[in-house]
């Protein structure tokens, strides 16, 4: 019999099934009054869940389409940006700068490290003739379950008084406190097959006061893009090109159940989530890549010691329980394997989840561990002792 597939990754992530049918439905027409009132709803919650008055604008894109274009949107050829790299997407953004001729500043930490906030303040310090445009964030870095720490970064850019901070949060957004008015961040990019428990397709864009102001005069080409086009057709609940009607069904349908649960409950579910397997994964004699303290809400990188196949472990998963989980990416592909647990996930998936493991573990002739010793871990997570 064909099990239920059972997704543990970073994403796509799992759907509720109320978001399945109201996806299923017949389309209507995006230039409608029906489709309109739809999407002014999405709009508004979404504001909600970024904690904005400002601009949230939803393009048909990807998350890195949407970061691109928080990128391109509010800066000009040759101007300087620092770009924090500790993993696959800080090293990409560091690309996509470097493509349109920004003049980029790369700020490394080891993959598995948090960024170093003081690296970003030595070099927004040293700025005095206001230079840095930009510093560019990925807060909760999906190819190392890394979550930067995006509010003393933020600080320290706002010390600085001109630079825009662009963030990455395409696995962090509905998974941590983003609170984008509080801290004043100026641009949060993030897209719809993670936290927002709807496949890929959709991607949103926030935008502060101070971030519009910077558009007046950038110059970066820009088309499909440009976000002046989308935040003057929102204004009258509509868009500049066609939206992927279908999926603003199932996203009214996800913000009205996360508004529902309430965000502190959200971030707090996630965290318990995180809690759950990091203590899962060291009761059964596993190393997890991000450093103590610097683990994400949304994702964990898991390093199985050096007896244990990180591919066959993924393998046996799917092939024994129908549990996807993710690769590693770059140069950690077949060292890792990452476990996501953001979105449409509760305790029992986690459960699920290492009990599976444990048992592939043992069939993979590993067993440097006590038999229940996972779950064990989790069920003291769980009751709180």
């Amino acid at each position: 019999m064909d099990n239920k597939l059972m997704l543990m990754i970073p994403g796509p992530t799992p759907i509720p099934e109320a978001a399945l049918l109201a996806m299923a439905k017949h389309p209507m027409g995006h230039r409608s009054s029906e489709f309109d009132a739809i999407f002014a709803e999405c709009t508004e919650n979404l504001k909600w869940l970024h904690q904005t008055k400002s601009d949230v604008l939803s393009l048909t894109v990807s998350g890195t389409g949407a970061m691109e274009a928080g990128i391109i949107n509010f800066l000009s050829p040759g101007d300087r940006v620092l770009v924090g790299n500790n993993g696959k997407f800080g090293e990409r953004w560091g690309e996509v700068a470097q493509a349109y001729g920004l003049n980029a500043e790369i700020i490394t930490a080891e993959w598995g490290q948090p960024l170093d906030p003081e690296k970003f303040r030595e070099k927004l310090e040293a700025d005095t003739d206001k230079k840095i445009k930009a510093v560019i964030i990925t807060h909760s870095e999906t190819s190392t379950g890394v979550l930067n720490d995006l509010e003393t970064i933020n600080r320290h850019v706002k010390a600085h008084g001109e630079a825009l901070i662009m963030v990455d949060a395409v696995t962090s957004l509905g998974a941590a406190n983003v609170p984008m008015d509080e801290w004043g961040i100026d641009v949060i990019a993030s897209g719809s097959q993670k936290a927002y428990m709807i496949p890929p397709g959709l991607g949103f864009v926030a935008v502060s006061p101070k971030a519009w102001e910077a558009y007046k005069t950038a110059k970066l080409p820009k088309f499909y893009l440009d976000l002046g086009k989308y935040r003057k057709d929102a204004a009258k609940n509509t868009t500049p090109f066609t939206p992927p009607v279908n999926m603003f069904f199932g996203l009214q349908v996800t913000l009205q159940m996360m508004k529902a649960e309430g965000l502190e409950n959200v971030f707090a579910r996630h965290q318990r989530l995180m809690k759950i397997t990091h203590a899962a994964v060291k009761a059964l004699g596993l190393g997890l890549l991000a450093a103590d303290g610097a683990g994400s809400p949304a994702i964990t990188a898991v390093v199985p010691p050096a007896q244990v196949d990180a591919q066959k472990v993924r393998s046996l998963m799917k092939k024994r329980f129908d549990i996807a989980l993710a690769d590693g990416q770059d140069h950690l592909k077949g060292k890792i394997f990452r476990i996501g647990h953001l979105g449409f996930v509760c305790d029992r998936d986690i459960l699920a989840a290492i009990s599976s493991l444990e048992t592939v573990l043992k069939e993979l002739g590993y067993e440097d561990f006590n038999s229940g010793a996972g779950i064990a871990a989790a069920a003291q997570i769980l009751s709180g002792s």
